[in-house]
């Protein structure tokens, strides 16, 4: 079963928050905060913070921004993953890709349904891994990503985390692109 292997050291990473809409302004911006909180008091450093509108090729662009960015090491959108016209960050994530994180959206889906029952069928969160970076997408409410957090990324993003976690093969994520 998982757990935190005290005999190892933390390892703070680098997470950048993007807030995806439309009408939230930064003292507006709850979900983003909620994330910025669990950040911060996990002992993780935000590397950035932005509010974007619904607009996929902005976002695509931030993201690849980001990525190509040394000093992000994570990515987590919140906003735009449900299933009305605006709601375009899903796409935006897909285009930057490079591998999905197909389980990611499956134990987020089961983690919401014990919280919000059949209603967690609206959302598509998602992951991925692009040039290195880890890239997650969560729904844009305060509990959803209290939920991711406390529920997945709090405990992938510990390199203490046993028996896996993200942390640790960090450095192997963009190994196709250096040279052998």
């Amino acid at each position: 079963m998982s757990r935190i292997d005290e005999s190892r050291d933390f390892i703070p990473v680098r997470i950048a928050v993007l807030t995806v809409s439309d009408t939230r302004t930064p003292a507006e911006d709850k979900s983003g905060q909620t994330l910025v909180d669990r950040i911060a008091a996990a002992g993780h450093h935000l590397a950035h913070r932005m509010i974007l509108p619904d607009e996929r090729d902005q976002i695509a662009q931030q993201l690849r921004d980001w990525c190509a960015d040394a000093q992000v090491d994570v990515i987590i959108t919140t906003g735009g993953t449900g299933l009305t016209g605006r709601d375009v960050t899903v796409e935006a994530h897909r285009d930057v890709y490079e591998k999905e994180i197909h389980a990611f959206g499956t134990i987020f889906t089961i983690v919401s349904m014990q919280k919000i029952g059949t209603s967690a069928v609206q959302s598509r969160a998602t992951a991925g891994v692009a040039q290195g970076t880890y890239l997650f997408a969560l729904p844009g409410s305060p509990g959803a990503c209290r939920d991711a957090w406390d529920e997945i990324l709090g405990k992938q993003l510990d390199f203490r985390h046993r028996p896996c976690n993200f942390v640790e093969i960090m450095p192997r994520l963009d190994e196709h692109l250096r040279r052998k």
